[in-house]
């Protein structure tokens, strides 16, 4: 594979990964209420999450999904649901105060990886996205070198780019902005999430 087109992957894939999403979402509302090291739990999730689906499209998920649209309605719908009832806890614990004492315990970095993953396959449409970003850039002969790079590639951008958010989210500033605010910003949080998993669950 060229390394021109590589590097063209990584920045496709990169600029993608950036774009806001219920992922992007999730790191940023981890960071904003349990704090920085359970944010990066979750953005390895999202990572683990990113290589599974770019692995499916590498071999062929994708083309599944188009001889068996069916599969994709049930994936859709199941990962629009989950993300909907996250969008309606966030709602119900709106007005809630956040118990900010010591004896409070954050999420552990490996629940956090678990909700990073589960929010990441919540939503099947990273699959066809990165069928589109390999269609005519890995030849079909590329070998396990090639293949290993790229999921490697996806690893470090979905993860580095959610670290990133949930560190800017984690800062003590932002977490006294949140907590003058939460009713309202869970509200908002929980909007957006509900309209992402309508979205996926309906287009």
């Amino acid at each position: 594979m060229p390394l021109a087109a590589f590097i063209a992957v990584a920045l496709l894939h990169l600029m993608a990964a950036i774009s806001p999403g219920p992922s992007v979402l999730m790191a940023a509302r981890t960071g904003v209420t349990h704090g920085f090291r359970a944010a990066t739990g979750v953005a390895i999730g999202i990572g683990i999450g990113g290589v599974i689906w770019a692995a499916a499209a590498l071999f062929g998920l994708s083309l599944l999904f188009a001889y068996a649209p069916i599969l994709l309605t049930v994936f859709k719908l199941a990962g629009g649901a989950f993300l909907v009832y996250m969008a309606i806890k966030l709602f119900k614990q709106a007005d809630t105060p956040l118990n900010t004492g010591t004896s409070v315990t954050a999420p552990s970095l490996g629940r956090g990886v678990l909700l990073g993953l589960i929010t990441q396959l919540a939503n099947p449409k990273p699959a066809i996205l990165f069928a589109a970003i390999f269609l005519g850039t890995v030849p079909s002969d590329a070998g396990a070198t090639v293949i290993a790079a790229l999921l490697a590639i996806v690893f470090f951008n979905e993860t580095v780019w959610n670290i990133l958010v949930g560190r800017i989210f984690s800062l003590e500033r932002t977490r006294r902005n949140y907590l003058n605010l939460k009713g309202t910003i869970d509200r908002i949080f929980g909007g957006l999430l509900g309209a992402l998993g309508l979205k996926i669950a309906l287009t």
